[in-house]
């Protein structure tokens, strides 16, 4: 009877031994789940921070980029008015430009009738002038013509007054040969 208790006991100190080992075992594994437990609680708590921050920093992002977004929409509107601007300007300076061309071109065709008249007035120029050559030899000739007659005019009005006086003479002899003929 004895000896079968023993048998127990050492089969329950067995077991007790079995079991604090098996305690001893999971205490330690508990001990090392714990600590990977508080690791991994840190490294979330690790992650949380940096994801808290990589958020604020995105929000900080976020908030240029808008920002800026709304500088290039303000900037883009700007550019839009100006182009429009532009397109009126182009507008304009094409109806100016072709009213300087239809200007232009009237300009040219009044420049070729110009040339066209410059060239008849030339002719005509040329033609009166020849012509005013001619007369002016007729002139020339002319001249000659009258001195030569106003030299005949001045010999014979010499020859005038030469016969006038010889008829006074002849009168005054007349006179004289009837007084003589009379005494």
């Amino acid at each position: 009877k004895l000896s079968g208790q023993q048998q127990e006991i050492n089969n329950l100190i067995q077991r007790k031994i079995a079991v604090d080992e098996e305690n001893a075992r999971l205490k330690n594994e508990f001990s090392n789940l714990n600590q990977k437990f508080k690791d991994k609680s840190q490294e979330l708590k690790d992650t949380e921070e940096c994801a808290q921050k990589k958020e604020e920093q995105n929000r900080l992002v976020i908030k240029n980029l808008e920002e800026k977004n709304k500088g290039l929409n303000t900037c883009c509107a700007d550019l839009l008015n100006d182009l429009e601007k532009l397109r009126k300007q182009e507008i304009q300076w094409k109806t100016e430009k072709s009213g300087n061309d239809a200007r232009i071109k009237n300009l040219e065709t009044d420049l070729t009738d110009a040339r066209e008249q410059m060239k008849e007035l030339s002719s005509k120029c040329s033609n009166l002038s020849s012509q005013l050559s001619v007369k002016q030899e007729e002139l020339s000739q002319k001249e000659c013509d009258m001195t030569k007659t106003k030299k005949e005019l001045q010999e014979l009005q010499n020859l005038y007054r030469q016969n006038i006086t010889h008829t006074t003479q002849q009168a005054e002899l007349i006179q004289q040969l009837q007084a003589l003929n009379t005494d």
